[in-house]
């Protein structure tokens, strides 16, 4: 529905003023385009006859003249001399006239009087040449040179002036069509200029009355409702915000007050909402700081009950042990079974004493982050490693490795775990291989562990992070089941995550994550060697054969050239 005034009359929206506005300009416009091309056109075609008829007309019309000149003086000539070259200029002058007598033809057709005049000259130069050049060349041929001049007496003189005459006449036409030609080029010139002046002035006049227009339905009105707008910012949230100016402003006005209304009833809530919130963060803030007294008390609890465990477990240990040595053989089997049974447990709870207390020192007691090389990492693992790699007759292979942010020690531990977990779970009868490799992922390195053993179940693969979950019997494979929970630790310390990679076709691949070193972050091209590269280029791999004597096992091919 349009909107109305107070008296009932029709108001227009600042669209429909805008759009009649528009209309008017581009009919006015549309018209003197409309008129300007009919002009134009005209304007054109007068320049084209100028340039492209008149002017070659008379510009061949004075070679015409000269043309009939030429032949008059050779006819002359021929009949004083007899001279065949003279004769040659008379012909040539002929066939020269009647090609330009038929270009002036095409190009004087429409012109009236020039048209007329050209046959006038054609007509009375063919006479010219009927009555007096070829009776000379005949008389020279049959009665000699004093026949032919005989001929050219006054008469001919007088009947060569006339044809002259006429090719001045000619000329004088060909001028008089030239002015009015040029005359109506220049009247359309201007026509086409007062148009574009016309048309200057109405785009001159629609702009002023659209800046007016503009400046009265528009800024002003928007400056007064932006003042109106900035009071409110201001902390006036209960100020009536007044509409003015054209339907669709004073829409908006209306629109921004109901926003005001709004917001000021939101802000009434969001002052409620705030003194709750305080008071709930108040007691957030009570309840984080009793959590990490709380945490702080298990961890100390945790390492003191594990410390002060190892006594009794030690004199335990110790006294079933000295039982054994003593009494083996001298009492029944059952009673050295028994004993056994107890040595072993003694054995292995302090073996899970230890593990939990070093599992809770992880992040606790920490020495700072450093740059740490894995390739140096690698050579202390594969020392730490090599009794279990040498009675496994495995291999221990990694590739040129990059330094991460980290801990050594803490990393030093996980790969341990790791690559002694890889050996321990390995195939019956197939020598273990464990490799190792890095690749750049965006800010990480990925780094993977993978080896040719039993594998991991999907189904398994994030149980085996829990703490003293075991997939296996002891008895089948000893440890405590704590050695992945470290691990996963220890990564999530570092800020980075660890997970088994099922898309393998053998054996087992843990991957996990690490930041990348400082001088390394703006370098995204930068990566470890994961496999073949695309270039080929060489790198150094180091590669452990438990299968070699202690002496020579510790890295087997530290100088073997691979493709990283």
């Amino acid at each position: 529905m349009s909107p109305t005034t107070r008296s009932g009359r029709r108001r227009l929206t600042l669209r429909q003023r805008v759009t009649v506005l528009c209309v008017v300009v581009g009919g006015l416009l549309t018209v003197l385009a409309g008129s300007a091309a009919v002009v134009a056109d005209a304007n054109r075609t007068h320049i084209d006859n100028l340039l492209n008829r008149v002017g070659p007309l008379r510009a061949n019309a004075e070679s015409l003249l000269a043309v009939m000149v030429d032949q008059e003086t050779g006819i002359r000539g021929y009949a004083v001399s007899g001279d065949p070259a003279e004769l040659a200029t008379y012909e040539a002058g002929v066939a020269r006239e009647r090609e330009l007598l038929d270009l002036m033809t095409g190009l004087a057709k429409g012109t009236g009087d020039v048209e007329v005049q050209l046959e006038a000259v054609a007509a009375q130069s063919e006479r010219w040449r009927q009555q007096v050049a070829v009776p000379v060349v005949e008389a020279v041929g049959t009665e000699g040179t004093a026949a032919a001049q005989t001929l050219l007496d006054d008469q001919a003189r007088a009947q060569f002036e006339g044809l002259r005459t006429a090719t001045d006449e000619l000329q004088v036409e060909i001028l008089s069509v030239r002015n009015e030609v040029a005359d109506d080029a220049r009247r359309t010139s201007n026509t086409l200029v007062a148009l574009l002046i016309v048309a200057a002035v109405v785009v001159l006049m629609a702009g002023a009355a659209l800046v007016m227009s503009l400046n009265r339905l528009v800024i002003g009105p928007v400056t007064g409702l932006a003042a109106q707008v900035r009071r409110v910012a201001n902390g006036e949230y209960q100020r009536d915000i007044e509409g003015v100016g054209p339907p669709e402003l004073a829409a908006l006005a209306s629109d921004i007050d109901g926003m005001r209304r709004k917001i000021a009833a939101d802000l009434a809530e969001v002052r409620d909402a705030r003194e709750r919130i305080e008071w709930v963060n108040a007691q957030l803030q009570k309840q984080t700081e009793e959590l990490v007294r709380s945490n702080r008390d298990l961890e100390q609890f945790a390492y003191v009950a594990s410390h002060d465990l190892q006594e009794p477990l030690r004199k335990v240990a110790s006294f079933c042990q000295l039982l054994q040595r003593r009494y083996a053989g001298q009492l029944d089997a059952r009673a050295d079974q028994y004993i056994a049974f107890a040595v072993d447990g003694a054995q292995r709870m302090q073996r899970l004493i230890n593990d939990l207390l070093a599992f809770s020192r992880i992040g606790r007691m920490t020495s700072g982050f450093t740059d740490v090389d894995l390739n140096k990492v690698m050579s202390d693992v594969a020392s730490q490693t090599e009794p279990s790699r040498e009675y496994a007759g495995g291999e221990l292979i990694w590739s040129q490795l990059p330094v991460v942010v980290g801990e050594e020690p803490l990393l030093t531990n996980l790969l341990v775990n790791l690559v002694s977990n890889s050996f321990k779970f390995r195939r019956p009868q197939v020598p273990p291989r464990v490799e190792i490799t890095a690749r750049r992922v965006d800010d990480e390195w990925e780094i993977s562990c993978q080896d040719n053993g039993i594998g991991i179940e999907p189904e398994f693969a994030d149980k085996i992070f829990v703490i003293f979950q075991r997939l296996h019997s002891k008895d089948a494979y000893p440890g405590t089941g704590i050695g992945l929970a470290i691990g996963k630790k220890i990564v999530e310390y570092h800020g980075g995550r660890i997970w088994v990679d099922p898309q393998v076709d053998e054996g087992t691949a843990i991957r996990f994550t690490l930041p990348v070193a400082q001088e390394q972050a703006g370098q995204p091209g930068a990566a470890a060697a994961d496999g073949p590269s695309a270039d080929g280029q060489d790198a150094k791999a180091s590669s452990v054969d438990g299968a070699e004597t202690k002496a020579s096992s510790a890295v087997r091919g530290a100088d073997k050239e691979t493709v990283s």
